[in-house]
């Protein structure tokens, strides 16, 4: 079996969800999120664009209900025993297929949980799946049960976590010997996935970012390449993935002259991140980490050029995002704890100027100073 854990592993974070499902004195969860399926019994596939649902009882009894082409997934990949297969047809309704798997089950009038917020529900699922179980018990949203006992890394996942950083400090290392004037963004992007792989890392649960010129001043991916002119700008946001825990960085780089605006955004990015690194450890919130940010910014005048969130907590993630939902926003009073793996970006886009600056790494929290994954410094970098 392909697994990236030992089983006493996954036999405690199931002993670890069962106790959580007892505080809030739920019966049975519903997981449709992919990495939560994952974490808990190693279960790997894209097969959650379709419908699949993995049933976990407070006993610790365990069964996946998914299509007949993941059936040979489940087996190779987890420690799940009951695979149940519900069959593609025209009109067909998996959640009927889902009920009378709890009716077998012994759950009916149980306290169900259900994840609602992933990407493995869709809004039509949540209609029939909520049109089916109304009758059948009593429903309840526990989207984040599992999210946050995903949230602090056991030893073995930590050991993914710093493997996925040095796949991409090399994807780094790859990137800047390309990048001056008239390079490739096609290169520059080709080289820097390439030695993920190379380095024996896995798929981004979403794609690298990157941008030039006026497009350097977005945050997400955009079909299309360029060349980098002489006087120019390159965002990169990527991660390193090691058994599909993400180690994300963030950098702008200056081609040719930098301008005052360019030196005088880094400072700010450069002076949040040291404030924000005093307060990422135990004792503080999410919603502290993003006060921080929030202060320092607005002191430079920069309130219209920032975002309203400043990182977030990285793991084990499938498309289409590697973002956990525990982000660094304003009011987050999420706990932070030994143990977490958590992305810091300070993303500045000054569209009045055409002003792209950006900074980021990935920590992981101690029971004091956290520790910056990068062999990389938090350097000005200029080509």
């Amino acid at each position: 079996m392909a697994l990236h854990f030992e089983r006493d592993e996954y036999a405690a974070r199931l002993e670890r969800l069962t106790a959580g499902m007892r505080e809030e004195k739920l019966d049975a969860m519903l997981l449709f999120a992919q990495e939560s399926m994952y974490w808990l019994t190693g279960y790997d596939t894209f097969g959650y664009c379709f419908f699949q649902c993995l049933v976990v009882k407070a006993d610790g009894t365990m069964a996946l209900l998914t299509r007949s082409a993941d059936l040979r997934q489940a087996r190779q990949t987890s420690i799940i025993d009951n695979v149940v297969i519900w069959v593609d047809r025209v009109n067909a309704d998996p959640t009927s297929d889902l009920k009378n798997l709890l009716s077998d089950m012994d759950l009916l009038g149980a306290k169900i949980g259900v994840e609602y917020d992933t990407h493995g529900m869709t809004g039509r699922i949540a209609r029939l799946l909520d049109q089916q179980l109304t009758a059948f018990g009593t429903i309840v949203d526990a989207s984040y049960l599992v999210s946050r006992l995903r949230l602090v890394k056991s030893p073995a996942e930590i050991a993914y976590v710093e493997r996925a950083a040095a796949l991409a400090d090399d994807a780094l290392d790859a990137a800047l010997p390309l990048i001056g004037p008239g390079a490739d963004e096609a290169d520059i992007l080709a080289a820097m996935q390439g030695a993920v792989f190379a380095g024996g890392g896995d798929y981004p649960a979403n794609e690298f970012i990157i941008g030039s010129g006026a497009d350097a001043l977005l945050c997400r991916y955009k079909a299309g390449r360029r060349k980098l002119d002489t006087e120019d700008q390159l965002t990169l946001e990527w991660a390193g993935v090691s058994a599909h825990y993400h180690a994300a960085m963030m950098r702008t780089v200056v081609i040719g002259q930098p301008t005052h605006r360019h030196r005088e955004l880094f400072s700010a990015c450069v002076e949040n991140i040291q404030a924000i690194e005093a307060v990422l450890r135990p004792g503080h919130i999410f919603g502290d980490v993003f006060d921080t940010h929030a202060r320092i910014m607005d002191e430079r005048g920069l309130t219209r050029h920032r975002l309203n969130a400043c990182g977030y907590s990285l793991g084990a993630r499938f498309s289409p995002s590697w973002m956990e939902h525990q982000m660094f926003h304003a009011g987050n009073v999420e706990e932070i704890k030994p143990g977490m793996s958590l992305f810091i970006h300070m993303i500045i886009m000054d569209s009045d100027s055409g002003t792209a600056m950006t900074l980021g790494q990935t920590y992981l929290t101690t029971d004091d100073a956290p520790r910056a994954l990068s062999r990389h410094g938090l350097d000005f970098l200029n080509r």
